[in-house]
């Protein structure tokens, strides 16, 4: 354990000082046991206060996992969502080439949605985001193949708000993060809390710090289902455990066995409901650790990788986009990091 500790110290001092990122937290852990954790920069700004498991970071698309993934899944397990129940069952009047788009193509993200574009640019009230989706052309035919969208996520999202009559900061609360201890994770953080700052804002010269970093999300007020939560690394493993213990306590294992299940073999993604598959050339895992692996990533600089056969789990939280996103020196790092934690602790078990 103490070379494991050693290890991950000293990864996240070499991420920092050749600039993979500003400021950081990590931990990696088998199942219930922390193995080791460790911290690295300093927030709000440099030179201020020490990261440390209480510093809030911003997830970015970390986000969809924590958030509307967990709530349809809970949604799933208690009957009153069903993974055939299609977008025309939440908006009769949508166009029909979206009607028959279901929850199971949202969550796998097949729905053939274009992957992101900015709301902030379209002329539209925040209360019109789900109208402006469904009549955004699609990018590929439903069911084809998966493509990453944040704007199928954010429709997900607004069917989850017609289906429970909540928004979604409430339902992720009442619904995630309540039951699962996590009491320092959120959207919108009080601005008593400590959060790692991201990007500079070009028209004010300051950084977004404790304001979701996603243009999407912020047009949204700072809810949204592509991204929003600010969450610290304490609640972080809280997360993790859940996850690598396959639910127990909170989902059945039944249902994280349909969530982690490859629905897009042979693609180039794979996809369960929810997350992100390991097996891939080029994802973000790393070649080194099993196929079995599943997790998500957020474009601030935050991941979250599992193997459910180990229990084996590793959650990084950085605000690589600080002061720019112009920089990708964390994807090689945050593989090489999967990597060496991966054979550390295999070889530690034997």
């Amino acid at each position: 354990m103490k070379n494991i500790q050693a290890m991950l110290d000293a990864a996240l001092v070499r991420g920092r000082e050749t600039g993979c990122f500003p400021a950081a937290a990590a931990a990696v852990g088998i199942r219930d046991t922390v193995l080791a954790r460790s911290f690295t920069g300093e927030t709000p700004l440099p030179g201020d206060e020490p990261v440390n498991e209480h510093t809030r970071f911003d997830m970015a698309s970390l986000s969809k996992v924590l958030g509307p993934t967990m709530i349809a899944l809970k949604a799933l397990e208690a009957g009153t969502l069903r993974l055939e129940d299609k977008v025309g069952d939440f908006f009769p009047d949508a166009p029909a080439d979206k009607r028959d788009i279901t929850v199971f193509m949202l969550m796998t993200h097949t729905g053939g949605f274009n992957p992101s574009f900015r709301l902030d640019r379209m002329g539209i009230r925040p209360e019109e985001t789900a109208r402006a989706i469904l009549n955004y052309p699609l990018t590929e035919k439903p069911g084809t193949r998966p493509i990453y969208s944040c704007m199928g996520y954010i429709l997900l999202t607004k069917c989850l708000e017609r289906r429970f009559g909540q928004p979604l900061d409430v339902l992720a609360r009442e619904r995630v993060f309540m039951p699962l201890g996590m009491t320092e994770t959120g959207y919108c953080p009080p601005a008593a809390a400590v959060c790692a700052a991201t990007e500079v804002d070009p028209e004010t010269g300051r950084p977004w710090i404790g304001i979701v970093h996603d243009e999407n999300a912020r047009f949204q007020g700072g809810v949204s289902g592509n991204a929003g939560v600010f969450m610290p690394l304490t609640d972080g493993i809280r997360f993790a455990k859940m996850l690598a213990n396959m639910g127990d306590g909170y989902l059945r294992r039944d249902t994280m066995e349909k969530a982690i299940h490859n629905y897009t073999p042979g693609q180039e993604q794979h996809r369960g409901l929810g997350f992100h598959l390991a097996g891939t050339p080029d994802c973000f895992f790393s070649s080194a650790v099993p196929d079995a692996c599943f997790g998500h990533t957020g474009f601030t600089g935050t991941s979250l990788l599992v193997e459910p056969g180990t229990g084996f789990w590793v959650l990084l939280l950085t605000n690589r986009v600080y002061p720019t996103r112009d920089t990708s020196l964390l994807f090689p790092f945050r593989r090489d990091l999967h990597a060496t934690m991966w054979k550390a602790v295999t070889q530690r078990d034997g």
